[in-house]
């Protein structure tokens, strides 16, 4: 249904552009010469992302330039202030104006994790309130800066007789435990632009984004009939090239794939829920199953696939490894173990994505509930001493570091309203929408003992701003989250996982290390994944040296050659 509102009327001023930081919001009822609307949408920056809005024709306007601009595929929302009911419980988070410098970073870190433009930091050396421009930032209790969102107020731009205002940019970490932090910063936006004599405030949202949409609807927002042109550019390439091949694709998969469309090398699916994909350039062809491709050998494979093989691999290439044995069937042996290292992690011997792992077991009792776990995924069985410390995830590909990461394990925020299955239901919820469905807290017996650990159970109510952790692995699949420490990574935590890398004879693997910090020397090896997931360290390169490594040729000569000369240190 389309909401009755009126459009924004003709402006009292002509050609209005606002200056946004990332692109520019062009308004499309302020130009009376076609000619010098399709003239203003093609002078967008390099790296920027323009977008022309309240167009009332836009087939005159892509008529005069068909090769350069398309209609987005966006609708168009609205919220009316005689009709806006404000909140009944107070927000999550904190919210506050954007300030330069290390706001701006964290702003950038958001919105990169969600694949949208960054903004230049430059662009807040001017005073933006004089401009009708305003960020807002929303924090933690932890002055960690969870979300960010921007606004326009129109009146600036189209006349004073405009009592209109846009909200853009909204973007909410994927890493937040918190809910209702998109509502709090709109409707924090909202009331800003109430404050200041505004009557509505519009927003656009792609046309399959249900959960925004949702989420937009769920605060009283109406869709309008208005579109949006933007222009045709590499940032926006998928907005107009058409269907993607393999939609139904996993991110680990679709990242590698979308990377190699963006090369000109030819993507057949051989099977999309498998996540298998044939690579295809001039006569070279290769089969991948996300990163794991024909390039990672039949032997390095086994290797990395069985934890007990690939431990003495690395040891013996004098990669520092944590004590392990495998569980010989007695309880003598547990007990033993427990004396020796006071802790103990139980995994299988096979296996991925944290399934059938157990950590910090103290009592023989537990050590005996997680074996019988970890017999569901393999007959055998390890225990490994446990090293209380960060997980370290580094992508090595080609034997080089590409990204570094800090695995956290899941955690839930209490509301002093929900019960914590409430609240774990709701986190995973949110770290499914994030990753494409690749991340969820389990609810299973290794929860609740956790849970139960830290005194509670499923069915209490946590405390409003008591923080949980419900896991102890820290794998994504398992809901935990992913924080890149890349530019801050020790030499000595590199060294290890190229040496791993390079023992087991592996082109492209995830080397995880148990550490005391990301910056300090200290480090256990943990295991190797001979699949990665690639689409967690964005925005690192990832698949982007994936590809070089599948297809050097397709790396531009000037790039080659520019490699060949600087050489790097492995």
């Amino acid at each position: 249904m389309f909401d009755t509102a009126v459009l924004p009327h003709k402006a009292e001023t002509s050609n209005a552009v606002a200056e946004c930081g990332w692109g520019r919001v062009i308004f499309g009822n302020s130009f009376a010469d076609v000619n010098e609307f399709a003239e203003a949408l093609r002078e967008e920056e390099p790296n920027c992302r323009d977008i022309a809005i309240y167009i009332t024709n836009p087939h005159v306007l892509l008529a005069n330039a068909p090769h350069e601009l398309f209609l987005d595929p966006s609708h168009t929302f609205r919220l009316r202030r005689d009709t806006y009911r404000p909140a009944e419980t107070s927000p999550p988070v904190s919210i506050r104006a954007l300030r330069p410098g290390l706001d701006v970073e964290e702003a950038n870190r958001i919105f990169a994790s969600r694949g949208m433009v960054e903004i230049r930091p430059e662009y807040f050396d001017e005073d933006l309130a004089e401009q009708g421009i305003i960020y807002l930032v929303a924090e933690d209790r932890h002055g960690t800066i969870v979300g960010v969102v921007m606004g326009v107020d129109h009146s600036f731009y189209l006349g004073e007789s405009d009592k209109g205002s846009s909200l853009w940019c909204l973007a909410v970490d994927a890493q937040a435990r918190q809910p209702g932090i998109g509502k709090a910063l709109t409707r924090h936006l909202a009331e800003y632009f109430w404050s200041k004599g505004a009557s509505y405030m519009d927003l656009t949202v792609m046309h399959d984004n249900e959960q925004a949409i949702g989420l937009y609807e769920g605060l009283g927002f109406g869709r309008i009939q208005s579109f949006t042109v933007k222009r045709k550019n590499t940032f926006n390439e998928k907005l107009f090239t058409g269907a993607d091949v393999g939609t139904e694709l996993n991110p680990y998969a679709l990242i590698i794939v979308n990377e190699a469309r963006r090369r000109g090398i030819h993507v057949e699916i051989i099977d999309e829920e498998g996540g298998i994909f044939r690579l295809s350039l001039g006569g070279r062809s290769i089969v991948c199953r996300e990163s794991l491709s024909e390039m990672t050998s039949a032997v390095a494979m086994s290797i990395a696939d069985n934890k007990e093989i690939s431990r003495r691999v690395v040891a013996e290439a004098g990669v520092k490894v944590p004590d392990q044995v495998q569980w010989d069937g007695s309880r003598e042996q547990i007990v033993d173990f427990l004396a020796r290292n006071g802790a103990a992690v139980v995994k299988p011997t096979q296996g991925e994505q944290g399934r059938g792992i157990s950590v910090d077991l103290r009592t023989v009792e537990e050590v005996e509930t997680a074996i019988a776990t970890a017999q569901r995924m393999a007959s055998t069985v390890l225990l490994e001493e446990y090293f209380e410390g960060q997980d370290l995830r580094l992508v090595v590909i080609n034997f080089r570091l590409v990204a570094a990461a800090i695995r956290k394990p899941a955690s839930i925020a209490g509301n002093g309203r929900d019960s914590i299955i409430e609240l774990i239901e709701a986190q995973s919820r949110r770290r499914q929408a994030a990753t494409g469905g690749e991340s969820r807290i389990p609810l299973d017996s290794e929860t609740d003992r956790i849970i139960r650990a830290a005194g509670y159970t499923m069915e209490d109510i946590l405390p409003e701003g008591q923080e949980l952790q419900v896991r102890k692995t820290a794998n994504l699949h398992t809901g935990g989250t992913i924080h890149d420490v890349t530019d801050s990574v020790h030499p000595e935590l590199i060294d290890a996982a190229v040496a791993a890398a390079k023992a087991i004879d592996i082109p492209v693997v995830g080397i995880d290390l148990m550490v005391k910090s990301p910056n300090r020397p200290d480090y256990v090896f943990i295991e190797a994944n001979e699949r990665p997931g690639l689409a967690n360290h964005e925005p690192q390169p990832t698949a982007q040296r994936f590809i070089d490594l599948l297809f050097p040729l397709s790396i531009p000569a000037e790039v080659r050659n520019a490699r060949t000369k600087r050489k790097p240190k492995e």
